[in-house]
């Protein structure tokens, strides 16, 4: 699959038909909102706008969210029409969150990350303790709290264990490396989030091995394509893997709706 393939299916199946575990999909003419069920952010997915109505949906996708006292996040790609979206957003009162690289990857049963085996303490984590270890982890690396994170995992995992896989890296009983993926529904996408380690064990070759499990799961479960939001200091490892970088994407963060 060439690029452009690759985003017209990204665009289709993980955004324009996207079913979210917790929350209550809603698409209008204008808009793909997703709506939580338990009092978290909602989510702007995909939209159909242009340059004469596109101030009069955000105005009224702010009132719509404010009658369920929700802040919701606006999700915008560097291909998303009108070019100007992300800068509309913020005259209108929207944080414009750092940009994130869409990675993808097409797995083949050749792919080296399937024939990764590299031996360390690597675990796959089922259990409460082990998603609270993860908080703790995310928590110490980017000194904000991940408290509603550990919830969303930990109900997600009882819900519908087939389609979250978590996976960690110990050291001395400590966790120092972590990960997940979410297997898309209805889907050929899987999800990576996560790929976190702890400053002094980094550059031991923690990240790639999650992903190895990661894609090695995701393939024996029918979902050959792989998809990451980067941050800088990844997207040089997913590249070096094989992976592609279709577009950029921002979190545009609506001012409170409460």
């Amino acid at each position: 699959m060439d690029k452009n393939e690759l985003i017209s299916l990204f665009h289709k199946e993980l955004r324009q038909e996207a079913q979210v575990k917790g929350y209550i999909r809603e698409e209008t003419e204008h808009v793909v909102r997703h709506i939580s069920q338990f009092g978290e952010k909602g989510f702007i997915i995909s939209s159909n706008v242009n340059e004469g109505n596109v101030r009069e949906i955000i105005k009224n996708e702010l009132n719509y969210f404010s009658n369920f006292e929700q802040d919701f996040e606006w999700k915008v790609y560097s291909y998303d029409k009108p070019d100007s979206l992300k800068d509309i957003l913020k005259q209108e009162g929207f944080t414009i969150d750092d940009p994130e690289a869409l990675m993808v990857m097409k797995l083949d049963n050749q792919h080296p990350l399937l024939n990764n085996d590299q031996h360390f303490e690597l675990k796959e984590i089922t259990d409460e303790q082990g998603i609270q270890d993860i908080i703790v982890l995310e928590d110490a690396i980017w000194n904000v709290p991940h408290a509603e994170l550990g919830e969303r995992l930990w109900r997600d995992k009882q819900n519908d264990p087939e389609s979250l896989y978590l996976y960690g890296i110990y050291e001395d009983g400590q966790l120092v490396s972590a990960a997940w993926m979410y297997l898309e529904k209805n889907s050929s996408f899987a999800s990576l989030w996560g790929g976190s380690t702890l400053p002094l064990s980094r550059g031991k070759g923690y990240y790639t091995a999650l992903l190895a499990i990661r894609a090695k799961k995701a393939y024996e479960n029918g979902h050959p394509i792989l998809t990451v939001d980067a941050s800088p200091m990844s997207r040089p490892i997913l590249e070096k893997c094989g992976f592609l970088c279709l577009a950029y994407s921002y979190g545009c963060q609506s001012p409170s709706t409460k």
